[in-house]
Protein backbone atom coordinates (compact mmCIF):
# COMPACT_ATOMS: atom_id res chain seq x y z
CA UNK A 1 0.00 0.00 0.00
CA UNK A 2 1.25 3.46 -0.84
CA UNK A 3 0.29 6.91 0.35
CA UNK A 4 -3.22 7.73 -0.82
CA UNK A 5 -5.53 10.73 -0.82
CA UNK A 6 -8.63 8.63 -0.15
CA UNK A 7 -10.72 9.79 2.79
CA UNK A 8 -13.31 7.84 4.77
CA UNK A 9 -16.53 8.06 6.74
CA UNK A 10 -15.09 10.74 9.08
CA UNK A 11 -14.01 13.06 6.28
CA UNK A 12 -14.78 16.64 7.38
CA UNK A 13 -14.16 16.03 11.09
CA UNK A 14 -11.19 17.93 12.54
CA UNK A 15 -9.51 16.63 15.70
CA UNK A 16 -6.88 18.35 17.83
CA UNK A 17 -4.75 15.67 19.48
CA UNK A 18 -3.04 17.22 22.51
CA UNK A 19 -2.22 13.84 24.03
CA UNK A 20 1.07 11.95 24.32
CA UNK A 21 2.34 8.36 24.35
CA UNK A 22 -0.12 5.59 23.41
CA UNK A 23 -3.68 5.39 24.77
CA UNK A 24 -5.30 8.66 23.71
CA UNK A 25 -3.08 9.13 20.61
CA UNK A 26 -3.98 5.64 19.41
CA UNK A 27 -7.65 6.58 19.56
CA UNK A 28 -6.92 9.66 17.44
CA UNK A 29 -5.00 7.49 14.98
CA UNK A 30 -7.94 5.11 14.58
CA UNK A 31 -10.16 8.09 13.79
CA UNK A 32 -7.56 9.39 11.34
CA UNK A 33 -7.52 6.02 9.60
CA UNK A 34 -11.16 6.62 8.71
CA UNK A 35 -10.78 10.09 7.31
CA UNK A 36 -10.73 12.49 10.24
CA UNK A 37 -8.25 15.36 9.93
CA UNK A 38 -6.02 15.00 12.99
CA UNK A 39 -3.70 17.81 14.06
CA UNK A 40 -1.21 16.58 16.65
CA UNK A 41 -0.13 19.40 18.95
CA UNK A 42 3.38 18.80 20.31
CA UNK A 43 5.87 20.56 22.56
CA UNK A 44 8.32 22.69 20.52
CA UNK A 45 11.81 21.16 20.12
CA UNK A 46 10.78 18.03 22.05
CA UNK A 47 7.60 16.56 20.63
CA UNK A 48 5.54 13.68 21.91
CA UNK A 49 7.50 11.50 24.34
CA UNK A 50 6.51 8.55 22.16
CA UNK A 51 9.13 9.75 19.68
CA UNK A 52 11.74 8.64 22.21
CA UNK A 53 10.27 5.20 22.89
CA UNK A 54 11.68 2.01 21.38
CA UNK A 55 12.17 -0.01 19.36
CA UNK A 56 14.60 1.93 17.15
CA UNK A 57 16.55 1.39 13.98
CA UNK A 58 19.65 3.47 14.60
CA UNK A 59 18.08 6.78 15.71
CA UNK A 60 14.69 6.27 14.07
CA UNK A 61 11.76 5.39 16.38
CA UNK A 62 9.86 2.52 14.81
CA UNK A 63 6.53 2.95 16.61
CA UNK A 64 6.07 6.56 15.57
CA UNK A 65 5.35 6.06 11.85
CA UNK A 66 2.33 3.86 12.64
CA UNK A 67 1.03 5.36 15.88
CA UNK A 68 1.10 8.87 14.43
CA UNK A 69 -0.01 8.04 10.90
CA UNK A 70 -2.71 10.16 9.27
CA UNK A 71 -1.79 13.10 11.51
CA UNK A 72 -0.26 16.53 10.99
CA UNK A 73 2.32 17.86 13.46
CA UNK A 74 1.96 21.34 14.94
CA UNK A 75 4.36 22.51 17.65
CA UNK A 76 2.77 24.80 20.22
CA UNK A 77 3.76 25.75 23.78
CA UNK A 78 0.59 26.02 25.84
CA UNK A 79 2.45 27.54 28.79
CA UNK A 80 2.44 30.85 26.92
CA UNK A 81 -0.64 33.00 26.43
CA UNK A 82 0.09 33.30 22.71
CA UNK A 83 0.15 29.53 22.42
CA UNK A 84 -3.15 29.31 24.29
CA UNK A 85 -4.73 31.86 21.95
CA UNK A 86 -3.57 29.95 18.88
CA UNK A 87 -5.08 26.78 20.31
CA UNK A 88 -8.39 28.56 20.91
CA UNK A 89 -8.46 29.75 17.31
CA UNK A 90 -7.94 26.18 16.18
CA UNK A 91 -10.63 24.93 18.57
CA UNK A 92 -13.09 27.38 17.01
CA UNK A 93 -12.62 25.51 13.71
CA UNK A 94 -12.45 21.97 15.11
CA UNK A 95 -14.84 19.28 16.28
CA UNK A 96 -12.87 17.33 18.87
CA UNK A 97 -10.03 17.80 21.35
CA UNK A 98 -8.31 14.72 22.78
CA UNK A 99 -6.05 15.17 25.81
CA UNK A 100 -4.43 13.09 28.55
CA UNK A 101 -2.87 15.58 30.97
CA UNK A 102 -3.38 15.19 34.69
CA UNK A 103 -6.70 16.66 35.87
CA UNK A 104 -6.45 20.43 36.23
CA UNK A 105 -3.46 20.91 33.93
CA UNK A 106 -5.37 22.38 30.99
CA UNK A 107 -7.42 24.50 33.36
CA UNK A 108 -4.18 25.93 34.75
CA UNK A 109 -3.26 26.93 31.19
CA UNK A 110 -6.70 28.48 30.58
CA UNK A 111 -7.58 25.89 27.95
CA UNK A 112 -9.76 23.50 29.97
CA UNK A 113 -13.12 22.32 28.70
CA UNK A 114 -15.08 25.30 30.05
CA UNK A 115 -12.54 27.71 28.55
CA UNK A 116 -12.65 26.06 25.14
CA UNK A 117 -16.41 25.67 25.18
CA UNK A 118 -16.66 29.48 25.17
CA UNK A 119 -15.11 29.59 21.71
CA UNK A 120 -16.90 26.49 20.40
CA UNK A 121 -20.02 25.33 22.21
CA UNK A 122 -20.25 22.26 19.95
CA UNK A 123 -16.81 21.04 21.02
CA UNK A 124 -16.30 17.45 22.09
CA UNK A 125 -13.38 16.88 24.46
CA UNK A 126 -12.06 13.43 25.36
CA UNK A 127 -10.12 13.40 28.63
CA UNK A 128 -7.97 10.33 29.32
CA UNK A 129 -6.19 9.83 32.64
CA UNK A 130 -5.06 6.88 34.72
CA UNK A 131 -7.91 7.05 37.21
CA UNK A 132 -10.46 9.47 35.74
CA UNK A 133 -11.23 13.11 36.47
CA UNK A 134 -12.95 12.37 39.79
CA UNK A 135 -12.38 10.16 42.83
CA UNK A 136 -9.65 10.07 45.48
CA UNK A 137 -6.99 8.76 43.07
CA UNK A 138 -7.69 11.18 40.23
CA UNK A 139 -4.54 13.20 40.99
CA UNK A 140 -2.20 10.20 40.65
CA UNK A 141 0.12 9.66 37.70
CA UNK A 142 -1.51 7.28 35.26
CA UNK A 143 0.43 4.78 33.16
CA UNK A 144 -0.79 1.65 31.45
CA UNK A 145 1.01 -1.07 33.41
CA UNK A 146 0.01 0.23 36.89
CA UNK A 147 -3.52 0.84 35.60
CA UNK A 148 -3.65 -2.78 34.39
CA UNK A 149 -2.69 -3.97 37.86
CA UNK A 150 -5.24 -1.64 39.50
CA UNK A 151 -8.01 -2.97 37.26
CA UNK A 152 -7.66 -6.54 38.56
CA UNK A 153 -6.37 -7.84 35.21
CA UNK A 154 -2.79 -8.53 36.31
CA UNK A 155 -4.02 -10.48 39.37
CA UNK A 156 -5.45 -13.12 37.05
CA UNK A 157 -2.37 -13.83 34.96
CA UNK A 158 0.53 -16.16 35.59
CA UNK A 159 1.08 -19.39 37.51
CA UNK A 160 0.07 -19.81 41.14
CA UNK A 161 3.64 -20.69 42.18
CA UNK A 162 5.12 -17.55 40.58
CA UNK A 163 4.48 -13.80 40.75
CA UNK A 164 1.62 -12.28 38.73
CA UNK A 165 2.69 -11.13 35.28
CA UNK A 166 1.90 -7.97 33.35
CA UNK A 167 1.06 -8.05 29.62
CA UNK A 168 4.19 -7.96 27.49
CA UNK A 169 2.99 -4.84 25.66
CA UNK A 170 0.82 -1.82 26.50
CA UNK A 171 -2.48 -3.68 26.28
CA UNK A 172 -4.62 -1.35 28.40
CA UNK A 173 -3.38 1.68 26.46
CA UNK A 174 -4.53 0.20 23.17
CA UNK A 175 -7.84 -0.93 24.67
CA UNK A 176 -8.34 2.61 25.95
CA UNK A 177 -7.58 3.95 22.49
CA UNK A 178 -10.47 1.92 21.11
CA UNK A 179 -12.73 3.42 23.79
CA UNK A 180 -11.50 6.88 22.81
CA UNK A 181 -12.47 6.30 19.18
CA UNK A 182 -15.81 4.86 20.31
CA UNK A 183 -16.45 7.86 22.57
CA UNK A 184 -15.66 10.37 19.81
CA UNK A 185 -17.91 8.60 17.31
CA UNK A 186 -20.78 8.34 19.80
CA UNK A 187 -20.48 11.96 20.93
CA UNK A 188 -20.32 13.17 17.33
CA UNK A 189 -23.46 11.21 16.50
CA UNK A 190 -25.29 12.72 19.48
CA UNK A 191 -24.16 16.21 18.52
CA UNK A 192 -24.92 15.97 14.83
CA UNK A 193 -27.98 13.71 14.79
CA UNK A 194 -29.61 15.22 17.88
CA UNK A 195 -31.76 18.31 18.11
CA UNK A 196 -29.51 20.61 20.09
CA UNK A 197 -26.08 20.24 18.44
CA UNK A 198 -24.62 19.89 21.93
CA UNK A 199 -20.96 19.27 22.62
CA UNK A 200 -19.70 17.58 25.78
CA UNK A 201 -16.63 16.16 27.44
CA UNK A 202 -15.97 12.46 27.99
CA UNK A 203 -14.03 11.19 31.02
CA UNK A 204 -12.03 7.95 30.49
CA UNK A 205 -9.84 6.23 33.11
CA UNK A 206 -7.25 3.77 31.81
CA UNK A 207 -8.06 1.11 34.39
CA UNK A 208 -11.80 1.33 33.67
CA UNK A 209 -11.52 0.17 30.06
CA UNK A 210 -10.12 -3.27 30.85
CA UNK A 211 -12.16 -3.57 34.06
CA UNK A 212 -15.30 -3.18 31.94
CA UNK A 213 -14.32 -6.36 30.07
CA UNK A 214 -14.25 -8.53 33.21
CA UNK A 215 -17.94 -8.88 34.04
CA UNK A 216 -17.32 -12.55 34.88
CA UNK A 217 -15.01 -11.44 37.70
CA UNK A 218 -17.53 -9.00 39.18
CA UNK A 219 -20.59 -11.22 39.13
CA UNK A 220 -18.76 -14.32 40.36
CA UNK A 221 -17.46 -12.45 43.40
CA UNK A 222 -20.79 -10.69 43.99
CA UNK A 223 -22.91 -13.82 43.79
CA UNK A 224 -20.52 -16.60 44.83
CA UNK A 225 -17.85 -14.81 46.87
CA UNK A 226 -15.19 -16.25 44.56
CA UNK A 227 -11.83 -14.47 44.34
CA UNK A 228 -10.47 -15.81 41.08
CA UNK A 229 -6.76 -16.54 41.39
CA UNK A 230 -4.21 -16.38 38.63
CA UNK A 231 -3.91 -19.19 36.18
CA UNK A 232 -2.63 -19.66 32.64
CA UNK A 233 -5.10 -19.79 29.81
CA UNK A 234 -8.88 -19.89 30.08
CA UNK A 235 -9.21 -22.08 33.17
CA UNK A 236 -12.51 -21.55 34.91
CA UNK A 237 -14.42 -20.75 31.72
CA UNK A 238 -14.19 -23.64 29.28
CA UNK A 239 -12.85 -27.18 29.27
CA UNK A 240 -10.81 -28.30 27.50
CA UNK A 241 -8.89 -25.13 26.79
CA UNK A 242 -5.24 -24.21 26.73
CA UNK A 243 -1.87 -24.47 25.08
CA UNK A 244 -0.84 -27.83 23.68
CA UNK A 245 2.36 -29.16 22.08
CA UNK A 246 2.28 -31.08 18.82
CA UNK A 247 4.32 -34.08 17.75
CA UNK A 248 6.72 -31.85 15.80
CA UNK A 249 7.23 -29.56 18.82
CA UNK A 250 5.04 -26.66 17.76
CA UNK A 251 2.58 -24.98 20.13
CA UNK A 252 -1.11 -24.50 19.44
CA UNK A 253 -4.10 -23.07 21.28
CA UNK A 254 -7.30 -25.08 21.38
CA UNK A 255 -10.54 -24.15 23.12
CA UNK A 256 -14.06 -25.57 23.26
CA UNK A 257 -16.34 -22.80 24.46
CA UNK A 258 -19.57 -24.76 24.04
CA UNK A 259 -20.76 -28.33 24.46
CA UNK A 260 -21.38 -28.60 20.71
CA UNK A 261 -17.75 -27.65 20.07
CA UNK A 262 -16.60 -30.35 22.48
CA UNK A 263 -18.80 -32.86 20.69
CA UNK A 264 -16.97 -32.08 17.46
CA UNK A 265 -13.60 -32.42 19.22
CA UNK A 266 -14.60 -35.79 20.68
CA UNK A 267 -15.56 -36.96 17.20
CA UNK A 268 -12.26 -35.67 15.78
CA UNK A 269 -10.32 -37.56 18.47
CA UNK A 270 -12.51 -40.67 17.95
CA UNK A 271 -13.45 -40.39 21.62
CA UNK A 272 -17.24 -40.39 21.36
CA UNK A 273 -17.23 -42.36 24.62
CA UNK A 274 -16.47 -39.08 26.45
CA UNK A 275 -19.86 -37.73 25.40
CA UNK A 276 -21.59 -40.38 27.51
CA UNK A 277 -19.16 -40.15 30.44
CA UNK A 278 -20.59 -38.20 33.38
CA UNK A 279 -17.15 -36.59 33.93
CA UNK A 280 -17.08 -35.01 30.46
CA UNK A 281 -20.65 -34.74 29.12
CA UNK A 282 -21.11 -31.01 29.85
CA UNK A 283 -18.81 -28.01 30.20
CA UNK A 284 -19.84 -27.63 33.85
CA UNK A 285 -18.64 -31.15 34.76
CA UNK A 286 -15.58 -30.90 32.51
CA UNK A 287 -14.52 -27.81 34.47
CA UNK A 288 -14.64 -29.96 37.60
CA UNK A 289 -12.26 -32.39 35.88
CA UNK A 290 -10.27 -29.76 34.02
CA UNK A 291 -6.79 -31.30 34.40
CA UNK A 292 -8.02 -34.73 33.40
CA UNK A 293 -9.85 -33.39 30.34
CA UNK A 294 -6.91 -31.25 29.23
CA UNK A 295 -4.59 -34.20 29.78
CA UNK A 296 -6.61 -36.43 27.44
CA UNK A 297 -6.54 -33.72 24.76
CA UNK A 298 -2.82 -33.04 25.30
CA UNK A 299 -1.97 -36.72 24.83
CA UNK A 300 -3.95 -36.85 21.60
CA UNK A 301 -2.48 -33.60 20.23
CA UNK A 302 1.03 -35.00 20.75
CA UNK A 303 0.22 -37.73 18.21
CA UNK A 304 -0.20 -35.18 15.38
CA UNK A 305 2.14 -32.81 13.58
CA UNK A 306 1.02 -29.17 13.61
CA UNK A 307 -0.16 -28.88 10.00
CA UNK A 308 -1.86 -32.28 10.12
CA UNK A 309 -3.60 -31.34 13.37
CA UNK A 310 -4.75 -27.99 11.99
CA UNK A 311 -6.25 -29.52 8.87
CA UNK A 312 -7.93 -32.34 10.79
CA UNK A 313 -9.59 -30.08 13.39
CA UNK A 314 -10.53 -27.48 10.79
CA UNK A 315 -12.46 -30.23 9.01
CA UNK A 316 -14.40 -30.92 12.20
CA UNK A 317 -14.97 -27.22 12.99
CA UNK A 318 -12.89 -27.22 16.18
CA UNK A 319 -11.32 -23.81 17.06
CA UNK A 320 -7.55 -24.19 16.98
CA UNK A 321 -4.68 -21.93 16.00
CA UNK A 322 -0.91 -22.14 15.85
CA UNK A 323 0.82 -19.77 18.25
CA UNK A 324 2.32 -17.44 15.69
CA UNK A 325 5.56 -15.53 15.99
CA UNK A 326 5.82 -12.30 14.03
CA UNK A 327 7.90 -14.23 11.48
CA UNK A 328 5.03 -16.68 11.08
CA UNK A 329 2.63 -13.76 10.63
CA UNK A 330 4.76 -12.14 7.92
CA UNK A 331 4.71 -15.42 5.99
CA UNK A 332 1.04 -16.28 6.50
CA UNK A 333 -1.20 -16.17 3.43
CA UNK A 334 -4.29 -15.08 5.36
CA UNK A 335 -2.57 -11.99 6.78
CA UNK A 336 -1.49 -11.15 3.22
CA UNK A 337 -4.95 -11.66 1.75
CA UNK A 338 -6.54 -9.44 4.41
CA UNK A 339 -3.89 -6.72 3.96
CA UNK A 340 -3.18 -6.90 7.69
CA UNK A 341 0.37 -5.75 6.96
CA UNK A 342 0.89 -2.90 4.51
CA UNK A 343 3.94 -1.14 3.17
CA UNK A 344 4.51 2.64 3.28
CA UNK A 345 7.33 4.94 2.26
CA UNK A 346 9.53 6.46 5.01
CA UNK A 347 11.74 9.48 4.26
CA UNK A 348 14.83 7.92 5.87
CA UNK A 349 14.14 4.19 6.24
CA UNK A 350 12.76 3.67 2.76
CA UNK A 351 9.95 1.13 2.76
CA UNK A 352 8.44 0.32 6.15
CA UNK A 353 5.73 -2.17 7.05
CA UNK A 354 2.91 -1.49 9.51
CA UNK A 355 -0.51 -2.90 10.47
CA UNK A 356 -3.28 -2.24 7.94
CA UNK A 357 -6.73 -0.72 8.45
CA UNK A 358 -9.23 -2.41 10.77
CA UNK A 359 -12.20 -2.79 10.38
CA UNK A 360 -12.94 -2.95 6.66
CA UNK A 361 -15.83 -0.76 5.45
CA UNK A 362 -17.52 -1.85 2.19
CA UNK A 363 -18.42 1.65 0.95
CA UNK A 364 -16.22 4.09 2.86
CA UNK A 365 -12.99 2.23 3.64
CA UNK A 366 -10.24 3.76 5.72
CA UNK A 367 -6.84 4.59 4.31
CA UNK A 368 -3.28 5.50 5.24
CA UNK A 369 -2.61 8.91 3.77
CA UNK A 370 0.70 9.58 5.49
CA UNK A 371 2.95 8.07 8.13
CA UNK A 372 3.86 9.76 11.43
CA UNK A 373 5.15 13.24 10.55
CA UNK A 374 8.41 14.88 11.54
CA UNK A 375 8.12 17.32 14.41
CA UNK A 376 6.44 20.56 13.36
CA UNK A 377 6.22 19.45 9.74
CA UNK A 378 2.85 21.13 9.27
CA UNK A 379 3.39 24.34 11.27
CA UNK A 380 3.31 26.72 8.32
CA UNK A 381 0.35 25.10 6.61
CA UNK A 382 -1.81 25.00 9.74
CA UNK A 383 -0.90 28.43 11.07
CA UNK A 384 -1.38 30.13 7.69
CA UNK A 385 -4.57 28.39 6.60
CA UNK A 386 -6.40 27.88 9.90
CA UNK A 387 -5.07 30.67 12.14
CA UNK A 388 -4.43 33.25 9.39
CA UNK A 389 -0.92 34.11 10.55
CA UNK A 390 1.63 35.75 8.28
CA UNK A 391 5.11 34.43 7.55
CA UNK A 392 6.54 37.16 9.79
CA UNK A 393 4.25 36.21 12.69
CA UNK A 394 5.12 32.54 12.32
CA UNK A 395 8.85 33.33 12.29
CA UNK A 396 8.46 35.45 15.43
CA UNK A 397 6.68 32.60 17.23
CA UNK A 398 9.43 30.22 16.18
CA UNK A 399 12.20 32.53 17.41
CA UNK A 400 10.53 32.68 20.83
CA UNK A 401 10.01 28.88 20.94
CA UNK A 402 6.21 29.23 21.14
CA UNK A 403 6.03 26.95 18.12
Amino acid sequence: MTTTTKKGPLDGIRILDLSTMIAAPYGATLLGDFGAEVIKVEIPNKGDTLRGMGPFKEDEPLRWPTLARNKQSLTLDLHHEEGQEILKKLVAKSDVVIENFRPGTLEKWNVGYEDLKKVNDELIMIRVTGYGQTGPYSHKAGFGTPATAFSGFTYLHGYTDRPPISPSFSLVDYITGVYVAFAVSTALYHRDAGQDGQGQYVDVGLYETVFRMMEFLVTDYDQNGIIKERSPGLSGHSSPAGTFQTKDDHWVVLVTSSDRTFERLAEAMDRQDMLEDERFCTNAVRLQHFDMTNGIVADWVRTKNRDELQKHLDNFGVPISPINSIKDIFEDEHFKARENIVEMQHPRLGKIKMPGIVPKFSETPGSIRNIGPDLGADNNDILKNLVDLTDEEIESLKERSII
